[in-house]
């Protein structure tokens, strides 16, 4: 079993790697406002903890019996692991950015990777605030009973002060 983590890692330390040398390129040959040659695939961030993994102790995460419960678990438990980034109350409008995450998970409800399926067009920055909220906020309960594939997707509503509310609570 820890050959096959090892190996995992080594591909996503191998597509971190590649992701980073894209990003470094030179920007000559584009466009204002282009990030380059067509549309960039999708950042995928892997499952390492947040620079500030000492961050509130969250219970453990209930038992969950469908994907729609698992949803709103782990949106209450974003909220709940970042309580000085987040929101409650009415969303904004405008709005200043909304990033889109998917959120693979193990079984166990750790996270697996990550990937961007929408990038803001402005505040880039709240991709990163977005990430790193996720991430303490798991794990978010064992899905090993849910169908496969064990994923999914969180939008996150940012407001002028940087601060988001996961579209799971806005009802």
């Amino acid at each position: 079993m820890r050959c096959i983590d090892l190996r995992r890692a080594a591909v996503a330390c191998a597509v971190l790697t590649a992701l980073v040398l894209a990003a470094c390129s030179t920007k000559q040959d584009r466009g204002p406002g282009e990030a380059g040659g067509g549309r960039a695939p999708a950042p995928i961030v892997t499952a390492s903890p947040p620079a500030d993994a000492a961050h509130r102790a969250l219970p453990p995460p209930r038992s969950v019996r469908s994907w729609a419960e698992l949803r709103q678990q782990a949106a209450e438990r974003i909220v709940a692991a970042n309580p000085e980034i987040t929101y409650v109350g009415a969303v904004p409008d405008p709005l200043l950015a909304i990033p889109v995450l998917e959120i693979e998970l193990h079984g166990d409800g750790s996270i697996r990777r990550i990937e961007v399926l929408r990038e803001p067009r402005q505040a880039k920055e709240t991709i990163k605030i977005a990430v790193d909220a996720v991430r303490r906020a798991a794990p978010f309960g064992d899905v090993s009973r849910l169908p496969r594939p064990w994923k999914f997707a969180e939008t996150f509503l940012f407001d002028d002060a940087r601060k988001f509310k996961p579209r799971t609570l806005e009802r």
